[in-house]
């Protein structure tokens, strides 16, 4: 009774995978101030603005998907269990998800948030595009993500930038590339 067809503009013939797996630069520049964009923290209701919440030093994590193999076992994990962390100041967590998924993805890597990490949602990306941070991740994640990094903050400016020259990987923004060991 019904034909599906298939519309190019809805279903794109093919995805360059060079978006998925390169950065063609440094979006966000030591310097930078951090955008003011409302992110949620546990619900919808619950509205975190990175740029005033964050006083002195610390860190904003952007990973692309909460749950995901490499965010899950290794990158946040990292940080979580580094004996340092309290030394980093207040530490945020910032994927493109929303705020359930991401509430309880922090319940499930830190039970009791022993480790004062807080996860926060970016639901349609304003904060990751407000750094230029964002990429075409259609082909694993089914929509725009995240680029993985660390910002090292101190007063609401960027000290320093570890962002994944290829997106994904876990090397420039581990913890012991951003804190040392």
């Amino acid at each position: 009774m019904f034909t599906l067809r298939r519309s190019s503009a809805i279903f794109p013939r093919s995805i360059p995978s060079k978006a998925f797996h390169s950065s063609s630069r440094l979006a966000v520049n030591v310097g930078d101030r951090l955008p003011s964009v409302e992110l949620m923290e546990g619900s919808p209701g619950n509205k975190v603005d990175v740029s005033k919440e964050l006083k002195g030093k610390g860190l904003v994590i952007g990973v692309p998907a909460a749950f995901s193999p490499a965010c899950s076992a290794t990158h946040i994990p990292g940080y979580i269990n580094f004996a340092g962390l309290k030394n980093a100041g207040q530490v945020f967590v910032v994927s493109v998800n929303d705020a359930f998924v991401m509430k309880a993805w922090g319940e499930t890597l830190d039970p009791g948030s022993k480790s004062g990490i807080r996860f926060l949602a970016d639901p349609h990306g304003a904060f990751t595009k407000a750094l230029d941070l964002a990429f075409d991740g259609t082909a694993i994640f089914g929509g725009p993500r995240s680029k993985r990094y660390a910002l090292v903050i101190e007063d609401g400016v960027v000290k320093k930038a570890h962002v994944e020259p290829d997106n994904t990987g876990v090397k420039e923004s581990a913890v012991d590339k951003v804190l040392g060991s």
